[in-house]
């Protein structure tokens, strides 16, 4: 799995744990849904950390909090 792919899977799992819809948390976290959705898919192959803090902020947790999952532990290695 890429970073990219964990990012994404780890927002959709907080969402899921907090019985949220992607657009809600957008709206809580000042975040436009487009930008968290480009976030979601393929669109953007490099999530911001500035639109990460924000949806933290939104989801009242740190960026240590969203990183602390398994999802994050075998990453595939980015330089090839």
């Amino acid at each position: 799995m890429t970073a990219k792919e964990a990012v994404a899977k780890r927002i959709l799992q907080l969402c899921d744990e907090r019985n949220i819809a992607v657009n809600a948390l957008a709206n809580i976290s000042g975040v436009s849904p487009s930008t968290v959705y480009s976030m979601l898919n393929e669109k953007s192959q490099n999530p911001g950390v500035v639109s990460l803090q924000k949806l933290c902020d939104g989801l009242e947790i740190s960026l240590r909090q969203f990183f602390d999952s398994e999802l994050f532990d075998d990453l595939e290695q980015e330089i090839k």
